[in-house]
């Protein structure tokens, strides 16, 4: 049996999709999906007849804005190899999902505008892979439209983030003038059209627009006297940069890329499939499978030791119809079997894994079993929070989840006291899942719940929830709180009464957070209340 958990575990490839917003994460998730054979055009779920939108955007407010608020699992077979993608969202004001998703991936892909190169919200999340040591393939995306220079743009990663860029394919024409792409590594598939893995061969991979751009691009390779003859100056011109890249040692080196120091670059057009399917063998070929995770104690739970997982994510109400809560599990150890009694390492709870599920966005399939590095959905577990560990066996917790310190905070005023109850259960069920945080003082009651939140969206995230989901219609009262603090008991008391500032208590974890109009009040606070405990929450902004 352990023999084959740990083959089971070696086919795994579970990553993350992060960027900037607007850079197309969602696209190129249906993208990769696609060539996974996962579904039969982009934005139709394999079999579903015409249903259309995008498979992993399965919220209302996802699909009517174009955006991506939650964080989708999709799972496909590929070459062999079972995938897990996770999609995030890219909004600033919902970082606080895409960290914890993070924590469950053991590889990220990184998405760049050809056109905008490195953003804000880019830069934020390399210093976090950075920090959990997850090696990062970046895909250059939108290079079929006007953009930086090539060069640049790798120059700007380079420099800008301090991780050296090992472009493994080289566009051939500018931005807005995609002809194909020299791949400077062999890909592991033989994919109709192109040759064969292998080392690289003179000449290049050229790349053809499907019909209606909703099936696979044509890739097929020209050899070099052919793509000379073709594309003349931008095959030159290509040649020319691949061979000055590997001048200046920006070669793919896999033990460099394992350790976080090199980031494999590609360049490609998620929205017509260009680059894609190159994607995907890479993160076949490279991609680290599950490894062996530590616990709060700084030792390794073994693969093959007894299940275990930890929930990254909790969601409720992703199937109308239903009306369930699901939390997602990141599989760390052992066989997980569908109906078996796991633990819950925080507070010692026993439970039934009947209804567990394998996820394709909203759409759902029982799983008997599961791997490390799956992702598996227990339904309706309603006693698991964000962070929670479950094993089976030699007991096991993992570290918490990290947090983000909130900027912006905002009173909930229910308009129909008539329905205080579903305002009571769903407040509960949106503080569980993460969406934001719920605090309460002593100042206004438990009537009126203040939120806590990274970026506003979240708040309308909220308000548009319990109204779809619960039938409560609320506002939300903006307040004059920029960044928070945790206090102990004795600090909350001794700050109840002080100008200018909140204090709240958290019921998710019984803490005590202080909230406060900007940092210069910090000090003043300091200075007038000798020995008050102010500490900085674990992450985020001004926290």
């Amino acid at each position: 049996m352990s023999s084959h958990i740990a083959a089971e575990a070696a086919r795994r490839r579970t990553f993350a999709v992060i960027s900037h917003p607007d850079a197309g994460k969602s696209t190129i998730t249906e993208a990769l999906a696609l060539y996974g054979r996962a579904i039969s055009s982009a934005g139709a779920v394999h079999g579903k007849g015409d249903r259309k939108g995008v498979v992993s955007d399965w919220m209302s407010m996802e699909q009517d804005r174009g955006i991506s608020i939650t964080s989708a699992a999709l799972q496909f077979e590929y070459r062999g190899c079972v995938v897990n993608l996770l999609d995030t969202p890219g909004h600033a004001d919902f970082s606080e999902d895409t960290y914890r998703v993070l924590t469950a991936v053991d590889a990220a892909v990184m998405l760049l505008d050809a056109a905008k190169g490195l953003e804000p919200q880019t830069l934020k999340l390399f210093e976090v892979c950075r920090a959990r040591r997850i090696p990062v393939i970046t895909f250059i995306n939108k290079w079929d439209r006007p953009a930086k220079d090539a060069l640049e743009l790798i120059e700007e990663i380079e420099t800008r983030i301090g991780i050296k860029p090992t472009p493994v394919t080289w566009p051939v024409g500018v931005g807005g003038e995609f002809r194909g792409v020299i791949e400077r590594v062999g890909f592991g598939e033989i994919t109709e059209g192109r040759r064969p893995a292998g080392p690289q061969a003179p000449g290049m991979v050229r790349y053809e627009r499907s019909p209606g751009g909703q099936q696979l691009a044509v890739a097929e390779f020209l050899d070099e006297d052919a793509a000379t003859a073709e594309f003349g100056p931008d095959y030159e011109r290509a040649r020319e940069e691949a061979e000055l890249l590997s001048e200046v040692g920006a070669d793919f080196d896999p033990k460099t890329f394992e350790a976080g120091n090199t980031t494999p670059t590609l360049f490609g057009a998620a929205l017509v499939h260009f680059g894609v399917g190159q994607l995907l063998d890479l993160l076949v070929d490279i991609a680290p499978s599950p490894f062996a995770r530590e616990d709060v104690k700084g030792e390794p739970r073994d693969l093959e030791a007894g299940f275990s997982g930890f929930v990254f994510k909790s969601q409720a109400n992703m199937n109308a119809s239903h009306r369930d809560q699901l939390a997602f599990i990141r599989v760390c150890s052992g066989r997980f079997e569908r109906g078996m009694q796991v633990t819950q390492a925080q507070g010692g709870r026993t439970m039934s894994t009947k209804y567990a599920q394998t996820l394709f966005g909203s759409a759902r399939d029982t799983v008997d079993e599961a791997w490390p590095g799956d992702i598996v959905g227990l339904v309706n577990a309603t006693g698991l929070s964000v962070g929670d560990t479950i094993y089976a066996g030699k007991a096991v917790e993992y570290p918490p989840l990290p947090a983000f310190a909130p900027e912006h905070f905002g009173a909930l005023q229910m308009h129909d006291t008539s329905k205080a109850k579903r305002f009571r259960r769903g407040i509960a069920q949106l503080d569980a899942e993460g969406v934001v945080q719920v605090l309460y003082s002593e100042r206004r009651g438990e009537a009126t719940p203040v939120l806590a939140a990274v970026g506003p969206l979240q708040f309308e995230v909220t308000t548009a929830r319990l109204q779809a989901e619960f039938d409560v219609p609320a506002t939300i009262d903006h307040l004059p709180y920029q960044l928070a603090r945790l206090t102990d008991a004795e600090g909350a008391g001794r700050l109840r009464t002080a100008p200018g500032v909140e204090v709240f208590s958290r019921p998710r974890d019984g803490a005590f957070l202080v909230a406060l109009p900007n940092k210069y009040r910090i000090q003043t606070i300091v200075n007038d209340y000798p020995g008050i405990v102010l500490e900085p929450l674990l992450a985020g902004g001004q926290g």
